[in-house]
């Protein structure tokens, strides 16, 4: 990095209150997945300010932006949408529609993202360029990364880095990991189907509810016997629905739920590891079983060049006490549609409360806004170090 650390600290920290005001307003006014629009333009607005022009997708939500000319093309992704959720965090700039909520840090993401950008362009000349890829719909299934890959937005970047916050780690730490962070999420119908009948004579006709609580029971439990112990796999049932009456054997009940893992190879058998198993459980009951399995998000894993690589820019700006060990999550992110392509990394980015523990997709949920100062000093000194690497 050429970019003396002092002159980086003090322009990222003099952009933060536009990011935080950033992160206020669209807060204010959340918008869902592929809904984003006045949100979009929040974005396009604030980076007009600084001279950054914006390329809105045709649909109207999500952009990409480049600051920089010429040398290595590096990326920065951030999340554009809120959650069906009523706030109830009080703050002074609460969500002003009921029933929708900012409760993933989406807004921090994007004010960051901005932060950054506003950063960047203040330090130039750069030594490459930095496209943001700001993303609609993260909390949709499927969600929006698979769209903007397909429309090019990663073309020709070499790597690519995203914060998330992180509502349990302490505001001015970043949590690193190498390989997986988070799992996949794949999602699952199935449906078990028989006459139907009394249930004074299960034997004269056949027991679909007890063929389902095989499944619910059984599913997993094999599962653990025939996938590595060593890599955690996660498959559970949210949903059970069948009957009217408690006299009645239902002609059809159905279960649904997700299934979950921190290793790609394992994900890729699930689909037809899961319907095999099911169509045994059942067989001896003579049950019929329908599986719908569909195939969602693969897990993120961070590569290990560029982990290492923003760790050193993180512990240069920050100092060696801002860089914490994270944990892998079972919740998934479809930031890893862009790590299929090239190499990148996720990152947690410290956001704790003082006074409270809070959890992710809560109508409680806030950050110390302090995080956003942080993300803009880490982010901004990462774009550095990543540009100057030779991919």
């Amino acid at each position: 990095m050429n970019h003396d650390l002092d002159t980086v600290r003090s322009v990222a920290t003099r952009v933060a209150p536009r990011a935080i005001e950033l992160r206020r307003a669209i807060h204010r006014r959340p918008e869902l997945g592929r809904q984003e629009f006045a949100t979009t333009q929040l974005v396009v607005r604030a980076l007009a300010g600084a001279g950054i022009e914006s390329q809105v997708r045709s649909v109207g939500t999500g952009l990409t932006a480049e600051v920089g000319t010429g040398g290595s093309l590096v990326g920065f992704r951030a999340d554009l949408d809120a959650l069906p959720i009523h706030e109830q965090t009080g703050l002074s700039f609460a969500s002003e529609l009921p029933g929708l909520m900012h409760a993933c840090g989406h807004d921090a993401h994007t004010a960051i993202a901005v932060g950054i950008a506003l950063a960047l362009k203040e330090l130039g000349p750069l030594a490459g360029r930095v496209r943001f890829i700001f993303q609609p719909a993260e909390e949709l299934f499927p969600g929006g990364a698979d769209e903007l890959l397909g429309e090019g937005a990663i073309d020709g970047v070499q790597a690519i880095i995203a914060f998330h916050v992180d509502p349990i780690l302490p505001p001015g730490q970043i949590g690193f990991k190498t390989g997986p962070i988070t799992s996949s999420s794949d999602r699952f119908l199935i449906t078990v189907d028989g006459p139907g009948g009394h249930t004074a004579r299960p034997h004269d006709s056949i027991d679909t509810i007890f063929a389902a609580g095989q499944i619910i029971t059984q599913l997993p439990a094999i599962l653990d016997r025939l996938v590595d112990a060593r890599l955690p796999l996660s498959l559970v049932f949210g949903r059970v629905q069948g009957g009217i009456a408690g006299n009645v054997i239902p002609a059809s009940v159905e279960l649904s739920g997700t299934c979950r893992s921190l290793d790609r190879e394992t994900w890729e058998r699930m689909p037809k590891l899961v319907e095999r198993l099911v169509h045994e459980i059942v067989a001896p009951l003579g049950a019929v079983a329908t599986v719908n399995y569909e195939v969602g998000i693969p897990p993120v894993i961070n590569d290990q060049f560029v982990v290492a690589e923003v760790e050193y820019a993180v512990s240069s700006v920050l100092g060696t006490h801002a860089v914490a060990l994270t944990h892998a999550s079972l919740g998934a992110e479809d930031f890893s549609y862009f790590l299929q392509e090239i190499p990148g990394a996720l990152f947690r980015l410290g956001a704790q409360l003082p006074d409270r523990k809070t959890d992710l997709h809560s109508a409680w949920f806030d950050i110390d806004e302090a995080a956003i100062e942080t993300g803009i000093v880490a982010g901004t000194t990462a774009m550095l170090r990543l540009m100057a690497c030779d991919w």
